[in-house]
């Protein structure tokens, strides 16, 4: 059937609830159980299924320190599964939007990250992701990648909201202080990705 819709991958996760909320009747959203990106060879017959005008993918494995420990499950998530889809969208000429992250840089530097400047994994999350954009490049569709960070909401599991808890349960806390990051609010990322989404739907080119 076709619905003229937007799909959304992982519509349970954080990105994807946003995405959801703001797309309202025009939103296909997928949980994983609906859509598991762990079983990248099922993932062609979800999207003949619905057929829609573009695909957004929110979906991700996002546990950094367990993807050294888990590297399979962490490949087909982040890797395999975003080039399944990617071509599934090349093929029938629909745009796909996928999240990555800035773990794909080395870590280090001073100034903030620019879309042109050299990856470099320093962990296996950071690769798999990394491996991920660039099945999507790959593809030969139309595409467009996000590298977020600190993604956060006011009910999700994020790092605010932790903060939040184990400051209201403990008189002090003991946190990193070697690292920087860019915070995201997840609906105001979800209203940026629908606008170039729009833009790119409008127009006979799409840019990363």
């Amino acid at each position: 059937m076709s619905t003229q819709k937007i799909l959304v991958l992982g519509a349970n996760g954080q990105v994807g609830r946003a995405l959801c909320e703001i797309l309202g009747e025009q939103a296909i959203g997928l949980s994983r159980a609906e859509a598991d990106l762990s079983q990248p060879q099922s993932l062609s017959a979800v999207l003949e299924k619905y057929a829609p005008r573009a695909v957004i993918n929110a979906a991700a494995y996002t546990q950094v320190d367990k993807a050294e420990t888990e590297r399979e499950l962490a490949t087909k998530i982040n890797g395999e599964a975003p080039g399944v889809l990617s071509r599934w969208c090349a093929q029938n000429e629909i745009p796909f939007v996928h999240y990555s992250t800035d773990y794909v840089f080395e870590g280090d530097g001073e100034n903030a990250w620019r879309e042109d400047d050299a990856v470099a994994p320093l962990n296996f999350y950071g690769a798999s992701k990394l491996q991920g954009e660039q099945n999507i490049q790959n593809a030969g569709g139309k595409f467009l990648i996000f590298r977020t960070s600190w993604v956060y909401d006011a009910t999700g599991k994020n790092f605010f909201n932790t903060m939040l808890k184990l400051g209201a349960e403990r008189e002090t806390l003991k946190i990193v202080n070697d690292q920087h990051g860019a915070p995201t609010y997840a609906p105001h990322l979800a209203q940026a990705t629908i606008v170039a989404l729009q833009n790119a739907l409008s127009s006979t080119r799409i840019a990363r």
